[in-house]
C-alpha cells in the first residue's frame, strides 16, 4: 500500500513514497515516508514514535520513542 506524490520545495520537486506499516513501538498503524530515496521517516500518531534515518546508510538522524528506556554504552557499568 504505497503511494508516490510529488512535493514542491522552492522550485525543485521532491518525490515522496508513503507506506502504511505496523509501529515497531506499539504495533498500531504507522506511516513510513521515503523522500527522494535518501531519507526514511517513520512515525506513529498513537504512541508518538518517530525515526528519521538515511535510507542509504541506515544511520539515525533523529529518533524519539516514548516508553523505550534509553541505553548509553559509554556510561554502562560492567555486569
Amino acid at each position: 500500500m504505497g503511494r508516490d506524490k510529488p512535493l514542491y520545495f522552492l522550485g525543485s520537486i521532491k518525490m515522496i513514497k508513503t507506506q502504511i506499516i505496523y509501529c515497531p513501538n506499539c504495533g498500531a498503524r504507522a506511516t513510513r515516508s521515503i523522500i527522494d530515496n535518501s531519507i526514511k521517516r517513520t512515525s506513529c500518531e498513537s504512541c508518538d514514535y518517530l525515526l528519521v534515518q538515511c535510507a542509504k546508510t541506515g544511520k539515525v538522524i533523529e529518533a524519539y520513542a516514548p516508553g523505550i528506556n534509553s541505553y548509553c554504552a559509554i556510561n554502562a557499568t560492567p555486569v
